[in-house]
């Protein structure tokens, strides 16, 4: 296994380490420029914070102060940032090709290859897929692939989703701010609990509930008369994200899987957020035992540059036109190199940081979990490998969500103290680590000691 001083070395000694006040003067200088010509629909517009350099699970700001990076730039930094290795990749290709647009080129047919080889079982060796730009791009690209292979038209989405915000797949995101104001987005969009445990939707505790979100979703897809009847897919998130870190029990997506073959329709995996290692696994859903009819992956995929795709199963080609679907930049040959670097990093027997993740994880839940009886906000920490979600609540007893002007206070003192971490969640209460796969133990326990301390204060 990768040794913790090989871990060190990947990142910058001494983080954190704050000179300023945050937003320090050069930071204020950069985000009023920012403010000048950027738009503030950007997601991480409201986050006082301008990255200057970056090394691993570190960033510096233009005033020198030094930051760890628990959100690893929501999930993208999957091996960190600048690795050696990903370094050397971009060197090489750069003296081979880069832009081919849909042109077949080598590293392409190399990637999807490469994918084909990690899929969870029932697409490994037996799959093709369509390389994106994001997130978005491939929930969009299940969705369109999805109503051509079935004929069908509704697609099923979880209360708590994020699956992006474009115009498709916003309809299946929940979050107020990505909807409201904008319009009617796609029709056809059904939305249904998700087995967020700690807050049931049907009032009912975990394992005694007997699964009744699950049940319920076999009800909604398999009962005449619930408007769902024309269902081409159902998209689940093997782990959420947006919606706060929520972890469901592995029978959960068991269940949803075996109600998607009772009625016809595609389960479609979205493990932007979750796959790439994050949980310990290559994919989220090797947490459960089930066989996805498609994936959508992306964000620590490509790390340091963009990169996404949508596999599904083989024989859902004979659905699909030829040349429906181009793509400008997809398939990008510098990107395509840096993926399969990542891959490799991520999935190499001898480091084995699949390991390291589920082991730090484990180490760093009961951590936080053993501290709750002295940290009274902290009502909840769960989830898989090194996504871990912090719910904060006003009252443990009642599972009141800390307001959100604490959990604004909360984040910005964990930054003037070097720790990068924004609140998410159905109430903006739940802090979500997400920090590189290559994260020391060291920084690790570093991070949690100064967010519990924060913690404490509420």
């Amino acid at each position: 296994m990768i040794t913790e001083s090989e871990l060190m070395e990947l990142s910058w000694p001494g983080a954190p380490n704050m000179i300023t006040e945050v937003p320090g003067p050069q930071v204020q200088r950069w985000v009023a420029e920012s403010a000048a010509y950027e738009s503030f629909t950007r997601g991480g517009g409201s986050l006082p914070v301008v990255m200057e350099s970056g090394k691993g699970v570190t960033v510096k700001d233009p005033d020198g102060n030094l930051y760890l990076d628990m959100s690893a730039g929501v999930a993208v930094s999957s091996v960190g940032r600048r690795h050696p290795k990903v370094l050397e990749a971009i060197r090489r290709q750069a003296d081979v090709i880069m832009h081919t647009t849909d042109i077949t080129n080598p590293k392409r047919i190399e990637l999807a290859k490469k994918v084909s080889g990690i899929m969870p079982e029932g697409l490994r060796g037996r799959c093709h897929t369509s390389l994106l730009q994001n997130g978005s791009d491939a929930v969009e690209t299940a969705i369109k692939f999805s109503r051509a292979i079935t004929g069908r038209s509704q697609i099923v989405a979880f209360h708590g989703a994020y699956h992006g915000v474009w115009c498709g797949a916003v309809a299946l995101t929940t979050g107020d701010n990505y909807r409201h104001g904008w319009g009617p987005s796609i029709p056809g969009v059904i939305h249904v609990p998700y087995a967020y445990c700690y807050r049931c939707a049907f009032g009912k505790t975990y394992p005694a509930c007997d699964v009744q979100c699950g049940k319920y979703v076999d009800y909604v897809l398999n009962t005449p008369y619930t408007g769902a009847d024309d269902v081409a897919a159902v998209i689940i998130e093997s782990e959420q994200g947006e919606g706060g870190y929520v972890a469901p029990p592995p029978e959960f997506l068991e269940m949803v899987k075996a109600a998607c073959e009772k009625n016809g329709c595609l389960y479609v995996a979205d493990e932007v957020q979750a796959g790439a290692g994050r949980t310990g696994k290559m994919w989220a859903i090797q947490h459960a035992n089930v066989a996805p009819d498609m994936v959508t992956w992306g964000k620590g995929m490509g790390g340091d540059l963009p990169m996404a795709g949508l596999t599904y199963r083989e024989e859902f080609e004979e659905a699909l036109r030829e040349c429906s679907h181009p793509s400008t930049f997809a398939g990008n040959a510098m990107s395509c190199e840096v993926s399969m670097t990542n891959i490799d990093l991520i999935t190499d027997p001898e480091t084995d940081l699949l390991g390291h993740v589920t082991k730090l994880g484990k180490e760093m839940r009961a951590y936080l979990t053993d501290a709750m009886p002295q940290v009274p906000c902290v009502g909840e920490v769960r989830g898989y490998g090194l996504m871990i979600g912090i719910e904060l609540v006003a009252d443990r007893a009642t599972r009141e969500p800390l307001e959100a002007a604490c959990n604004g206070e909360v984040s910005m003192k964990l930054l003037n103290r070097g720790i990068i971490l924004a609140p998410r969640g159905r109430y903006g209460n739940v802090f979500r680590l997400m920090p590189p796969l290559t994260l020391p133990r060291e920084y690790a326990f570093k991070a949690l000691d100064i967010m519990l301390d924060v913690f404490k204060e509420y």
